[in-house]
Formats: structure tokens, sequence, C-alpha cells
């Protein structure tokens, strides 16, 4: 098999993710002339480094992205991953910007998702380079800097550049993902009652919030009452008294929001809490949140509970909450099954939204990608995993978002962790198995060189 060839460079792959994690490259809004902020810049600065270090044909396009290629002629296969990550949270037991390795994992922020697939697709275009592999297309590594926000960067930079024949993105598990869920973003908005003196959870829409916070106005009584429903609970709250009422901490569990049963919504618990022991005096937002949303993952309450033999069940997280002087807003995440319709949703929601009183804002409604399992993409990098690994590909669908969705219908997610594996992407102490490591390289080289040379 060609890919074996990429374990020649095993030491300088750990060497360069090393660095790579070192940079906190968290996309933000735009800075100055960096449409994602400095860091995510930097990030984009080193991968470009990486490229003259290796002698690799690279350009910036803006600081959307950046490529590396190899080759030349009408049609580009391309290989996606990007370098933003998701903020470091808390909970870590190293520094999350200097990779360690122990126990045969490396750990550090961005590790598995997704700086090592992507220092591992430019190896792989060194060792095509360097094998003197002759190909019949472009093949390009197209990293991105802002995926984790809402990938912008790949409208701009497919504004620029060639749109892809054919490819895939390493930000998934193997097998193949041959069907993304639609993506849909939405708000609302309301008034919250006065015993609600501030309310915040969440940091990403697209991630269960592990931790919520409250200031609550209450008397000795009202407070016994609130610290015998939280013992009571279901999860760990702290509570400690202030001058005129209570601050309340809820403790949860992170999770992605394609798979938020996987978590513990500390906001959801936090508003059941204070409905339970205050009921209507949490204003309409909270009811409505505890009454139509509750600690439910599936959409049920709002009568959005679809599902489909295709991609499975709807999902919904509520990922972002955020409370002060007198109004609140939260912001709900939903992953669609692929023969959903995005447009009914929306209207099912807004309908019950705004029955209540509150105030509906539609985000952005992504559709689903599907691409069938005998299609030519799909056989040929199920061929090159099924060779370095000797067992059967198996192809899925998923409720996660990647980079497959900017490839025009060309492109599905392949790779780069095993089931077996627990990365704790989204979450402290992502960690990168580096067996697992070395088995996707090899698998990565073998399909990019399919990809380089197929007919």
């Amino acid at each position: 098999m060609f890919g074996e060839k990429i374990l020649e460079y095993w030491d300088d792959i750990l060497r360069d993710l090393g660095e790579m994690v070192a940079i906190p490259s968290v996309a933000v809004p735009q800075e100055g002339p960096y449409p994602f902020g400095k860091n995510a810049a930097n990030a984009i600065d080193k991968a470009m480094e990486l490229c003259a270090r290796y002698d690799l044909t690279a350009k910036n396009v803006d600081y959307y992205a950046m490529h590396a290629e190899l080759g030349e002629g009408e049609e580009n296969a391309v290989v996606m991953a990007h370098l933003d990550v998701v903020p470091e949270g808390e909970g870590w037991l190293s520094d999350p910007y200097t990779m360690e390795i122990r126990d045969g994992k490396a750990y550090g922020r961005g590790v598995s998702d997704n700086k090592g697939p992507a220092i591992v697709a430019l190896h792989c275009l060194r060792a095509l380079r360097d094998a003197g592999v002759v190909g019949k297309r472009k093949l390009r590594v197209v990293l991105g800097s802002a995926e984790e926000i809402g990938m912008q960067d790949m409208g701009y930079y497919f504004s620029k550049e060639q749109h892809p024949t054919m490819g895939f993105t390493p930000d998934s598990s193997y097998g193949i993902c041959h069907c993304e869920k639609g993506l849909f973003n939405f708000s609302f908005s309301g008034k919250v009652g006065e015993k609600i003196k501030s309310f915040k959870a969440g940091t990403v829409v697209n991630a269960v919030p592990y931790k919520a916070e409250a200031d609550v106005l209450c008397c000795d009584k009202g407070f016994k009452k609130l610290t015998d429903a939280a013992e009571a609970a279901e999860t760990k709250f702290d509570i400690t008294r202030t001058e005129d009422g209570a601050h309340i901490v809820a403790h949860g569990v992170a999770s992605h929001a394609a798979w938020p049963q996987g978590g513990v919504n500390a906001a959801a618990h936090l508003v059941r809490l204070l409905v339970s022991v205050w009921g209507d005096k949490c204003g309409p937002l909270f009811t409505f949140i505890d009454e139509k949303i509750g600690l439910t993952y599936d959409g049920s309450l709002l009568g959005v509970n679809v599902s489909d033999s295709i991609s499975g069940p709807l999902t919904f997280n509520l990922g972002i909450m955020k409370v002060e002087n007198g109004e609140g807003t939260v912001y709900i995440d939903i992953r669609y099954p692929a023969l959903a319709n995005g447009a009914a949703i929306d209207k099912t929601l807004r309908a019950n939204v705004e029955s209540c009183g509150l105030t509906y804002n539609l985000g952005h409604d992504e559709p689903p990608l599907y691409l069938p399992k005998d299609g030519p993409l799909v056989q040929l990098l199920s061929g090159a995993y099924e060779d370095v690994t000797g067992d059967k590909c198996d192809i899925f669908a998923m409720g996660g978002g990647t980079y497959a969705r900017q490839m025009f219908g060309n492109g599905v997610a392949f790779g780069a962790s095993f089931h077996d594996d627990e990365s704790n992407a989204h979450n402290c102490n992502e960690s990168l198995n580096l067996e697992s490591y070395k088995k996707h390289a090899q698998i990565c080289l073998e399909a990019m060189y399919r990809l380089f040379t197929a007919d």
C-alpha cells in the first residue's frame, strides 16, 4: 500500500502538530485585517510556514483559508480540514495549548478536531511529491479558519478559488459519512420575571453547555425552598447566599450539539430548578423553555421531532442562554434528517414561539448533504480504507456538520477518528490516540493517492 509511506514522516508530523496546537486559534469576529481574529490568522501563517519548510506550493487566501497543492489539470481533488478550535473551557489536566503525550495519547485543544488531520494531510502531499507520483488532476489540501463558527471561511475561499471536483474532509469518524443532516439555528427572546437578575450559559451554540449560572432575588424562606429543590434535583447545583438572594451554578456535561443526548444540559436543568421553585414569577421566557424544551433533546415538545431511515431523528440543543436587565435570549442548534423540510420546521417553531409572546429569529437553515452509497467517490474512499485496514468500510449518516457541505455536492466526511476512540472533542482534555492517528495517516495517504491518480 502506498499509504505506508506516511510513516516515514512520523516524527515531523508530531513536531508540527505540537507547534500548531500551541496557537489558541479560536475564531472570533473580524479584528483589523483578520476576518476571524489574529489567533486564527496565526494558524494560517503557521500552515504557510510549514509548507515553506517542506517546499510545498501554497497560497494564503486573505486569511480565510490557505491551500497547498500538487499537480495540475482541469479537475481539482480536495482534502479540507480546519485550523480553528472551540474555546478551551475548564477542567483540563494539562495546558490545553501545550501538546502533551502520555499513555499513548496526545492531549491538547485541536489535536483531534481538527489540527491532527490537517497536519497529516499536508504531509501526505509531501509524501506524494517526494515519491514523484504524477497525478491526473490537481490535488489540494485546503485548511480553513472558521469551521467551528459557521464555515463562512469556505464561502469566501471558493468565491476566489476553483471548486472541488471530488474530495473529502477528515473531520468525522471512519468509515464514510455519506449523509449529513440539515443544520438549523434559531433564537428567541423575551421578558424574564423580577426574580431573575441574570443568567448565563454556553459559549457556542453547537455544544451542550456544561455550566450555567444565575443570580436571583429571594428571602430566607425562598432560599430554603431553592436549596431543598436543588438537593432533590437530577444534577448538581452549587448555591451561595448573596445580600439580596442567591447565586446558583448548575453543573452539566458538555457534548457536541449533533449528539446532545450524550451530555447534560446545565442551562435546561437550571431553568427547570428555578421554574420549579418560582413558577410564573420567572417570566414567560423561562416558562416557555421549561414547558416547550424541558430536558428533551429531540424537539418533541415543540412538535418538530421528525425522523427518517437515512439519517435518523432530529436533534435539538439549547446551546446559549443570556439574561440581563429583564430580557433574555436563547440560541438553539437543530440537526434535521435528510428527508425533512427545513421550511416546515421553521414554520412550526415560529408559531410556537410567537404564540407565547416571544420574539423568534431564524439564524440559518442549511439543507442536508446526501451522496449515494454506491457513487464513485464513496467507492474509491471505501476501497482505500478496506485495503489499508482489512476491515469493511461502514457508510453512515450523522448530525455533525463538516466541510463536506462546502464541496458543492462533490465531497464527504471520511475519518479521522475511529469509533472506539474517545477524543473528547469540544470538551476538556481533548486527546488523540497515537496508534489510531498512525492508522488514519496511512488511510489518508492511500485515499489521496487514489484521488490524485484515479481515471
